[in-house]
């Protein structure tokens, strides 16, 4: 049997999620739930939580060339659990898997990894921070200084990431619900990072400048079973300001939704369901999908009223779990960039 197909039998349940995503509202017998009032502890948590059934390490970045050419770049590892803890060797439960992704105005370079755990293939290390799969790594003497590197068919990119602002917890102090049912997730993010480096492009190698933004979620039971995908968005503006924000789409075609707002120097304000709206205004046709590349977002106690658009509305991560992730422009009541992603469009 080719290797892909067996790891992909492994991850069935998890792949059937992530295109379905009914999955991520299933029960989660014996694995930890979060709950509120969280209490992290650095630079433990920066690492690995293996009695959860689903984390991530999610870095974006929105890049420019020396001539004005904006690109985007995507880093993910992601760990889910056939059951909850560690082991040795091939004894571990642990699936690991990576995405990497370069986006420009006219092509979306996108990757994949797959790794089991206990055998050294891939895993995150606290502290000297390391996350890796094969040669892709993430990886610095902490989590405010790293570099990253990863390569793909016919794209690559070698890059350095320094933190300029605080971490930042989204929800409730890191405790992020995720529906009025009450299924939440860990979540923190580093949305301060001064990026720099190289592409490797088709067309030849780049130096490029930027910022970048890491997330950390992890959980068991994300959504409710109720819930088909999300809209995700993360928008930095021209005045230093930051806005985190997503919407859940329910079975009953309503949304739930939940947003951080970050200050300039890192101070944060949360707002629950119903504060932040995201409405499609423009649709691509991509990979058969009608897929929204347009939006108005709004965010009224922060007065902002924003159109966010696509750098290349034809961003789709073609691979084993399809979804969309591109950066975006934004114009309107505040001016930046950003990026978009997008779950569950069938």
């Amino acid at each position: 049997m080719n290797a892909k197909i067996l790891i992909l039998l492994i991850l069935f349940p998890f792949s059937a999620v992530a295109q379905g995503f009914g999955g991520l509202g299933a029960t989660a017998d014996n694995f930890a739930m979060p709950t509120a009032n969280p209490r992290f502890d650095f630079p433990a948590d920066h690492g690995a939580h293996p009695d959860y059934r689903i984390e991530w390490w999610y870095l974006t970045a929105n890049l420019r060339g020396p001539d004005g050419t904006d690109y985007g770049l995507q880093w993910t590892l992601f760990r889910t659990a056939l059951a909850p803890g560690e082991a040795a060797g091939w004894q571990s439960p642990q699936i690991w898997f990576a995405h990497a992704a370069v986006t420009t105005k006219d092509q979306h370079f996108a990757t994949e990894r797959f790794a089991r755990g206990g055998i050294g293939q891939a895993g995150v290390q606290a502290s000297p921070f390391r996350a890796w799969i094969d040669e892709w790594a993430l990886e610095g003497p902490d989590f405010n200084t790293m570099t990253l590197n990863a390569t793909g068919p016919d794209f690559g990119y070698d890059m350095a990431l320094k933190a300029e602002g605080p971490l930042v917890f989204q929800g409730d102090n890191g405790f992020s619900v995720k529906s009025a049912q009450g299924q939440a997730s860990y979540y923190y993010s580093q949305p301060f990072f001064q990026i720099d480096g190289t592409l490797d492009l088709p067309t030849g190698k780049v130096a490029v400048t930027g910022t970048a933004w890491l997330d950390r979620e992890w959980s068991s039971q994300p959504l409710s079973d109720q819930q088909s995908g999300w809209d995700w968005f993360s928008l930095s503006f021209a005045d230093g300001s930051k806005l985190m924000g997503f919407q859940l789409r329910q079975t009953d075609d309503t949304r739930y939704t939940s947003s951080t707002w970050i200050d300039a120097d890192g101070t944060t304000t949360p707002y629950g369901d119903g504060s932040f709206t995201a409405t499609p205004l423009v649709e691509t046709q991509v990979a058969g999908r009608d897929i929204p590349t347009g939006w108005r977002v709004t965010l009224p106690e922060r007065g902002v009223d924003v159109a966010v658009n696509a750098l290349n509305p034809n961003a789709w991560m073609d691979l084993s779990i399809p979804y969309w992730e591109g950066p975006v422009t934004v114009s309107g009541s505040h001016t930046g960039q950003g990026y978009l992603e997008m779950t569950g469009y069938e």
